[in-house]
């Protein structure tokens, strides 16, 4: 197994299973343990909750709770590229890691465009605002490449491997639908635990803006959840409403769209993740609705958009970004893309490029109270 930690069989099959599917009842660890024992895993509600702690504190998981949907609380946030000179690199790199409204910003290879940061605000105006001040300060010519259209957000990170992208063995060592034979622990480690179907019974509204108690809600639990038996309870107490309002706006929000799952977040670093491959393609535009589903069915895609080109700098209109424990394997995985890509238009070389990251340069995650803060009203 490529990875920078030594993980026992449970660690292994916890982070495989539960990076989604986490059940929204007062005490969600007794549920969630049942639901590994079906699959061969010998576990209880304690043990799963220390087993969860203990992976927490090595650092194996970002967090544990609710993924956010950014785009859905409110605000924008876009992708940016710019070129840092070689004698300036820093400076230029300072300016604009000083802006507080920049969330995320890596070297990326590539002869020109080699910074590329997230911008996010509270209200989508301040976009051009803040692009015009880092043009001024740096003397270099930003580029703004919003999300023109989605086709998935899906970054789950597995400790099954090495995978080479060459057959179905990639799905079912995804975790996703694998049929399970109830031969043991291997085979349950593969399995995506999905209790979902627990909780209270809600139904989704159209409300775009957030209430007071909403906002709060987010931005309790955008880093995480309580470790505890009871984290939905003390997310109740933190925000002093009610359990059972807790639940159902969690349970709500899920269905909405406005939390994307609930479970482990994996330090993709932590398991081996090292090779972070964007790879941008100049698809025909009468394809790009065709192609993107496509592309984004396959398992190790963990984000896929399409975006908006800039003549004569930036042909590219579809990211795919893929994840890899070794060159060879993001190689593959890149190869598997192209492979997709030829099946609906003819891939010539200069229609596609992958950008590697060298170094990340900032990353403070989406600043979600203020952009949560401007879309909350009373109601």
């Amino acid at each position: 197994m490529s990875t920078d930690v030594e993980l026992s069989e449970r660690e292994r099959a916890v982070v495989n299973a539960f990076q989604g599917g986490f059940p929204v009842v007062e005490r969600p660890f007794g549920p969630a343990a049942a639901a590994m024992r079906d699959r061969g895993v010998d576990t209880g509600a304690t043990a799963l909750l220390e087993t969860v702690r203990e992976l927490d504190e090595r650092g194996v998981l970002s967090r544990f709770g609710p993924l956010v949907n950014a785009q859905e609380i409110g605000g924008a946030a876009t992708l940016v590229a710019t070129h840092a000179p070689a004698d300036r690199f820093d400076e230029v790199v300072d300016a604009v890691n000083a802006h507080r409204e920049v969330a995320h910003n890596y070297e990326r290879e590539h002869p020109h465009l080699n910074v590329w940061f997230v911008v996010s605000v509270a209200d989508e105006e301040r976009v051009d605002e803040v692009l015009a001040d880092i043009e001024a300060e740096t003397g270099q010519e930003t580029y703004n490449l919003p999300k023109e259209q989605e086709f998935r957000v899906e970054a789950k990170f597995y400790v099954d491997g090495p995978l080479d992208g060459s057959g179905d063995d990639e799905a079912e060592r995804a975790g996703v639908d694998c049929p399970l034979d109830g031969s043991g622990d291997d085979e349950a480690e593969r399995a995506g635990v999905d209790c979902t179907d627990l909780g209270p019974d809600v139904t989704s509204t159209d409300e775009s803006t957030l209430t007071p108690a909403e906002r709060d809600l987010v931005l309790e639990v955008q880093d995480g959840l309580p470790l505890t038996e009871t984290p939905y309870a003390d997310v109740a107490d933190a925000i002093d409403q009610d359990l059972e309002w807790v639940l159902e706006t969690i349970k709500r929000f899920e269905r909405e769209g406005k939390i994307r799952r609930i479970g482990v977040v994996p330090n993709h670093y932590a398991l081996g993740y090292t090779e972070n491959g964007m790879t941008v393609w100049n698809v025909p535009d009468d394809l790009v609705s065709e192609v993107g589903p496509e592309v984004a069915a396959l398992p190790f895609v963990t984000h896929c958009y399409r975006r908006p080109r800039h003549e004569g700098v930036w042909p590219y209109n579809f990211f795919a970004m893929t994840h890899g424990r070794s060159e060879a394997e993001s190689q593959r995985r890149i190869e598997r893309v192209r492979e997709t890509m030829a099946e609906y238009w003819d891939v010539g070389p200069d229609d596609w490029d992958s950008l590697f990251s060298t170094q990340i340069l900032k990353k403070t995650g989406i600043r979600m109270a203020e952009r949560a803060e401007a879309n909350t009203e009373s109601r």
